[in-house]
């Protein structure tokens, strides 16, 4: 999914105030997205935002990807290849494995609010629920039912109704999370998902089998 050209220059900040209205459980975000400028004018700190890593930290091979969780492609590589990267790579100690978000719309960013929402702890497990209940939540019907469906999908994860929407409600975070997205994006030459930087070179998704012989090609094996 090539949409970030346009996006990253269109829509990367969050509006500073009256991000969240607050009268009731089924709030949702006003004006999730405005333009460049207010991100480089706000003073948001990226390095608050924590890097969601797998894996042995001294491992050979780190992998970082960008993911949405509206791509469908993205759904597709965490519902296959990945699965199996994790059991063969990342669970064995060779890889070093990051997940780094990105924002083409609303939507996914309201649900990176609520897989951060736990910590690390809970990160990937929230996001396995995301991709398995992509197709059902990104169609749940306008924004009300979407963030529903995304808050039902955090107190799946154990999330108490307190925490989740202290998270949902927090648009500091969110105007940070944009920016941070935007600083990784535009560093290192994102321009679909989902894109993989393998020990600090760009790839583009591919089947697991080539990104198993583009692994052990690092290894040395």
């Amino acid at each position: 999914m090539s949409r970030i050209a346009t996006v990253i220059c269109a829509a990367v900040a969050v509006a500073a105030g009256g991000y969240w209205l607050t009268t009731s459980s089924n709030t949702i975000p006003s004006n999730p997205l405005v333009g460049t400028a207010e991100a480089q004018e706000a003073d948001l700190d990226t390095s608050t935002i924590v890097e969601m890593v797998q894996g042995a930290e001294d491992a050979p091979v780190e992998i970082i990807e960008y993911a949405s969780y509206t791509c469908p492609h993205c759904a597709n590589f965490h519902q296959g290849a990945y699965k199996q990267l994790k059991k063969d790579f990342i669970d064995t100690g060779k890889v070093k494995f990051t997940y780094r978000e990105v924002y083409f719309d609303r939507y996914g960013l309201w649900a990176s609010m609520v897989a951060r929402c736990a910590g690390p702890e809970k990160f990937f497990g929230i996001t396995d629920l995301l991709y398995e209940g992509q197709s059902e939540w990104t169609r749940a019907g306008g924004p009300t039912e979407i963030v529903e469906e995304l808050r039902k999908i955090g107190r799946l994860a154990g999330i108490d109704n307190d925490q989740l929407e202290a998270c949902l409600q927090d648009g500091t975070r969110a105007q940070t999370l944009v920016a941070w997205y935007q600083e990784n994006a535009e560093r290192d030459g994102i321009q679909a998902t989902p894109s993989f930087i393998v020990n600090g070179k760009k790839v583009d998704n591919q089947s697991y089998d080539d990104f198993k012989k583009l692994i052990e090609d690092e290894l040395g094996s």
